[in-house]
């Protein structure tokens, strides 16, 4: 086997590594601080397009964990990415909180629902039978449909919700169309990301808590992966799946001494 190349940059999760529940993971801090004490290319990655990097920069300094706006890679600027080098200056129908709709703004898409080029659907806490509606209609008169993330649920306080796959799932059943998942684990999400800062995927990492998205992409896009056991996958979980991770650590604490 070919040696593997040193580890210069690293891509990581969000919920699940770095935090769990609004709270963070021990260690997070330290792995954060130690990126950029050695200045080390990085990325805090998320399926979820709610919020603006912005707003995540807000949350996650809160919590003490000090990342800057540049530093945070969200399934909306991956989305907005690829529909600005796909068809630039198009139009879309936008299912989605400010995360999506101000990533596409900022790359001169038009939000509208006339004859857009495209649907696009992301997260929200308010998916309503109405937009639904009108999205199966603009698909089925020739819109494009693009989905943020695959995630089928997503986590509260009080339990799982259904999120983006689950909605898309939907529109898919009434259209017959299947819609272009930009998001984890689809290694273009990982590969945009990786060009935002320069960095290669052969000496490149990503760190994760779930094999079917995480760990997948990384594997995907040619990176080294580690797997912590703080977020949705336990250890006894991986021999449930065709692949598997480089380095499997029980928190982000223990990939502090790999920097």
């Amino acid at each position: 086997m070919a040696e593997r190349k040193p580890i210069e940059s690293w891509l990581t999760d969000m919920d699940g590594v770095l935090m769990h529940e609004g709270i963070p993971v021990p260690g997070a801090d330290a792995f954060i601080k130690k990126l950029r004490e050695c200045e080390r290319p990085f990325l805090v990655l998320t399926n979820n397009s709610i919020y603006t990097a912005r707003d995540l920069h807000a949350r996650l300094n809160r919590i003490g964990l000090d990342v800057p706006v540049e530093n945070i890679w969200t399934s909306a600027l991956a989305t907005a990415k690829f529909l600005d080098d796909q068809h630039p200056g198009g139009s879309a129908y936008v299912i989605g909180e400010a995360g999506l709709t101000t990533a596409l703004h900022d790359v001169g898409y038009v939000l509208t629902d006339t004859e857009p080029d495209f649907v696009i659907l992301g997260e929200t806490r308010t998916y309503s039978f109405e937009a639904m509606t009108k999205a199966v209609r603009l698909i089925n008169n020739g819109a494009r449909f693009i989905a943020t993330n695959p995630d089928e649920t997503g986590p509260s306080a009080e339990g799982a919700l259904p999120a983006t796959g689950a909605v898309a799932a939907l529109i898919t059943k009434a259209t017959g169309k299947e819609p272009y998942f930009v998001g984890k684990p689809n290694p273009l999400m990982m590969r945009t990301g990786l060009n935002t800062i320069g960095a290669h995927s052969e000496n490149s990492a990503m760190i994760g808590d779930r094999m079917d998205t995480d760990i997948l992409a990384g594997l995907e896009a040619g990176m080294q992966t580690f797997l912590v056991l703080t977020g949705l996958t336990a250890k006894a979980d991986i021999d449930r799946f065709p692949y598997r991770p480089t380095h499997v650590k029980d928190s982000i604490a223990d990939v502090i001494d790999f920097v």
